[in-house]
């Protein structure tokens, strides 16, 4: 009898103990401070690609040995470019395009067939652009040009058409509408000033034609 009445009394010790720490585990946990909400942070995304239509209008004025000026035609060709971030104001951009063109007299030589040309023109801006504005990023530019010409045919009465490949100053202005954090809608326009050397037949005909084409492009954006 006395060993039952020692073993209920340890197991009514151990309950009691049980229930006491149990109480107190409880309450610790009603007097806990709520857990600190978690904050997303929004990605960094440093690269940009946008596939786009670009015109490529220029506007040409030459001095000629000969007198007379020259008309350039307009192009339309798709156009590729890749932009890097370094923050999200700064960054850098590198244009892809190549456009044909077809060169004619005007002023006392118009409608004088020249020729035809390709123009190469790789182009690296330096861009800011403004992150205030919600899904809109305008973004404004500057850089630097340089024109490779290559395929040219002399037209008409001609049979040596040239044109040397040059560098020039370019400016830029455009916006990126972001759809959502990775697909936008890009409208840019950009100013090329552009003077290459022109040589007709061996220099029968030469001089410097200042194009200083306007490259007009809307496309689309992709953005990670």
């Amino acid at each position: 009898m006395s060993r039952l009445l020692l073993v209920a009394a340890l197991s009514g010790t151990m309950l009691a103990g049980a229930t006491s720490i149990a109480q107190a585990s409880d309450l610790l946990g009603r007097n806990k401070a709520p857990a600190a909400p978690v904050v997303a942070i929004e990605t960094f995304r440093p690269w940009m690609i946008r596939g786009r239509a670009l015109v490529v209008h220029p506007q040409p004025n030459a001095g000629l040995n000969v007198g007379g000026d020259v008309d350039v035609s307009t192009s339309v060709v798709p156009e590729l470019d890749i932009s890097y971030f370094f923050t999200p104001n700064l960054a850098t951009e590198l244009i892809f395009g190549v456009t044909p063109h077809r060169v004619k007299g005007a002023g006392s030589l118009d409608n004088v067939q020249i020729g035809d040309v390709w123009l190469l023109p790789p182009t690296l801006m330096l861009q800011y652009h403004f992150t205030d504005l919600g899904m809109v990023k305008p973004y404004v530019g500057a850089g630097i040009n340089y024109t490779f010409f290559f395929d040219e045919k002399a037209k008409g009465s001609f049979e040596k058409f040239n044109l040397a490949n040059t560098i020039g100053f370019a400016l830029q202005a455009g916006v990126d509408i972001m759809i959502d954090k990775h697909w936008g809608i890009n409208l840019d326009v950009k100013k090329i000033f552009l003077e290459p050397d022109v040589s007709v037949n061996d220099g029968a005909i030469n001089g410097k034609v200042k194009i200083d084409p306007w490259l007009i492009s809307a496309g689309v954006t992709y953005r990670f």
